[in-house]
């Protein structure tokens, strides 16, 4: 699976992450903040904390909001 990291500026396009580079970070730390793209589907976001869940991890996640207007939000997801 693969997964649009957040901008670092609104007129540039997402860099993409895998899988398995999120978890090899995520073992690499003990624990890892990823923020992703609004590009990404709900869908790829819950399939991404059930397999860390399914791993024995908790996992949070949440839209994070950073402007006044409804389409300013990027994910954040928590991975412990």
């Amino acid at each position: 699976m693969e997964l649009k990291l957040a901008r670092a500026e609104l007129g540039t396009k997402p860099k993409t992450i895998s899988l398995d580079k999120i978890e090899s970070a995520v073992e690499k730390e003990g624990q890892k903040i990823f923020y992703f793209d609004k590009e990404n589907s709900h869908k790829q976001l819950i399939e991404l904390v059930e397999f860390f869940e399914e791993k024995g991890l908790s996992v949070y996640h949440r839209v994070v909001k950073y402007g006044l207007d409804e389409k300013d939000y990027m994910y954040e997801v928590h991975i412990l």
